[in-house]
């Protein structure tokens, strides 16, 4: 049987059976899928670690008739510590849902996931406010999408922020997080973010709405 391989990572892991988890993977070449970890819950299975949210890799797959079954690993970053940091957690997760909104199979993610490992290395360094990086990403993955509203006439006058929307439009997902923000114009992205969210999706995030009760 061919082994496929393939680079992306976990947005989604849940418990299939009494041993097995089912995983939905982001996957530069054949996007969003569903992957079955067979008794990887069994005690001292290798593979166990790498079945969870966040982690980035490679992913050694067979091929079924509609879904993949792992066959083995190659992580490159486990991204552990995000679970240790409770704002992180929420924020990383609401990330991975965002994705799993916009992504598709048989669609090729690579900006997305180059997004969403940028995103959370930022959350890891903490260089930058969580804020900051949610208006990015949430700006980001809407202009990645093709879906980015105008930005309304009275917006466009706020010193700075049509072109520090421009440079988040415009720039790698690689480079994104080398700004900072002075407290007004964040709050002004901060509201742009938002704005664009409102118009642009119509979906109700679970992660979102935990956040939302917790902070």
């Amino acid at each position: 049987m061919d082994i496929l391989k393939l680079h992306g990572v976990i947005i989604k892991s849940a418990d299939y059976s009494e041993f097995d988890r089912r995983l939905t993977l982001l996957t530069i070449e054949r996007g969003k899928i569903t992957v079955f970890a067979r008794n990887v819950k069994r005690p001292g299975n290798k593979l166990m670690a790498s079945t969870e949210p966040f982690v980035f890799g490679t992913f050694l797959l067979t091929e079924g008739r509609s879904a993949y079954n792992l066959r083995d690993t190659e992580i490159s970053n486990y991204f552990e510590d995000i679970r240790k940091d409770l704002d992180a957690f929420y924020l990383g997760s609401y990330f991975l849902e965002f994705a799993d909104y916009y992504s598709r199979e048989n669609v090729e993610d690579r900006p997305l996931i180059s997004l969403i490992y940028s995103s959370l290395l930022a959350l890891l360094r903490g260089d930058f406010e969580n804020e900051l990086i949610r208006a990015v990403f949430e700006i980001k993955i809407i202009s990645i999408e093709g879906e980015l509203p105008l930005l309304p006439r009275e917006k466009e006058e706020i010193p700075g922020l049509k072109h520090t929307i421009g440079f988040i439009v415009d720039t790698e997902p690689e480079k994104l997080f080398t700004f900072k923000l002075s407290a007004k114009l964040l709050s002004e992205l901060t509201d742009a973010a938002l704005y664009f969210r409102q118009r642009a999706v119509r979906h109700d995030f679970s992660s979102l709405q935990i956040m939302d009760q917790l902070f």
